[in-house]
């Protein structure tokens, strides 16, 4: 484990224990999960892992450890000192945790070493699978009963909401906690009611290709927190909670039917998948992917050419379906691919991106995965 071994050589004492969370893909059910719809991810197999090990004087430190072996270090800082705002960059992550942790109760000084292997900036959920993981090893560390997954998931969102300063909602925390190996994630974010549904694509001669554009993005510096914004104002204009209770939304104006007309659409788009993966039919959702980023890329206005151009290379090349996942303006796409159609889509994706002197994607299969836990 190269966290655990990253903390001896640093503290030259072996870590208490070492809890790892997973990045993850969504299936379907973009930017819903903040108008309290649906949504559907699954968990993958890449991961952050925290080594760690508790202090007795209320401190907090954190070390990142690089694939390269490089180390960043933030700290000591106290837990009691905590504050918005008071700390940025990478550092706020780990800290907004433990702030958000200590207004519950558990305020555990502790020493966090940091790995992991999911790739940042690629809309893959990595700076969750680091706060869940960092979560769960200041829970693991303290005393006093643990809260329910689907709680701690959004006292994690509150931690990027108000600490961090990234308007995310609540689907890569309750992902990277709740998910379970082959299968996807639906759950309804408004009741919080979860259903894990088995998803084996492989065992229909399928896999879900995942295309690293390589066009990183930041959540916090981006036009997410406009999306949101608008979508709250959309609502309040219509009279309802959140956009979930919308079906006619025609008489917004022009800067929000757009915005109204992509949540309405995309919930439905979720429950039909639902209910043919509920089928064991995984073959028919691949028309509601590619409809879902049309939507995205037209309504929402959430892609770039990246994108754009990995899904329509994708589906020429023989994918069912494709779609950008994750909040947008760059990342990650993902196609349904038939096993056999797989090395063809992928040449196809190269030479797209070639061909517009795109920087070579990364593509690797999107299997579903084990949410987070502890290692060691």
């Amino acid at each position: 484990m190269r966290a655990a071994g990253a903390f001896r050589q640093k503290h030259g004492r072996a870590p208490a224990g070492v809890w790892s969370a997973p990045g993850r893909v969504n299936l379907i059910g973009e930017h819903t999960d903040y108008n309290d719809g649906f949504v559907l991810p699954f968990a993958l197999p890449f991961r952050i892992a925290v080594a760690a090990s508790p202090r007795d004087d209320g401190m907090l430190t954190a070390t990142t450890v690089g694939d390269d072996g490089t180390t960043q270090h933030a700290g000591p800082v106290a837990v009691a000192d905590l504050r918005p705002g008071g700390v940025t960059g990478w550092a706020a992550y780990p800290c907004g945790v433990a702030w958000v942790l200590r207004d519950h109760g558990f305020d555990t000084g502790a020493d966090l070493v940091i790995a992991g292997d999911v790739p940042t900036g690629a809309g893959l959920s990595s700076s969750h699978a680091l706060q869940c993981a960092v979560a769960l090893a200041l829970l693991g560390l303290g005393s006093g009963e643990k809260p329910p997954l689907a709680e701690l998931a959004r006292w994690i969102q509150r931690s990027e909401n108000d600490f961090v300063g990234a308007p995310t909602g609540l689907l890569d925390q309750t992902a990277s906690l709740c998910c379970v190996a082959a299968h996807v994630l639906f759950v309804d974010v408004r009741s919080g009611e979860q259903e894990q549904i088995p998803f084996d694509a492989a065992a229909h001669g399928l896999e879900v290709l995942a295309i690293d554009t390589r066009v990183r993005h930041s959540l916090a510096d981006s036009a997410y927190g406009d999306r949101r914004k608008g979508c709250e104002r959309a609502a309040e204009l219509l009279g309802l909670a959140s956009l979930r209770d919308a079906s006619e939304v025609s008489a917004l104006p022009p800067d929000l039917l757009p915005l109204a007309k992509h949540v309405v659409s995309e919930n439905e788009r979720v429950l039909k998948t639902v209910a043919a993966l509920r089928a064991d039919a995984p073959g028919r959702i691949g028309d509601l992917l590619t409809e879902s980023h049309r939507s995205l890329r037209d309504d929402y206005r959430v892609s770039c050419e990246e994108l754009d151009v990995a899904v329509a290379a994708a589906v020429g090349a023989g994918a069912l379906g494709a779609r950008m996942t994750g909040g947008g303006f760059g990342g990650t796409a993902i196609a349904l691919v038939p096993v056999d159609h797989a090395a063809r889509v992928r040449s196809a994706v190269l030479a797209a991106f070639a061909e517009r002197s795109f920087e070579p994607p990364r593509m690797f299969p999107a299997v579903p995965s084990a949410g987070a836990g502890r290692d060691l």
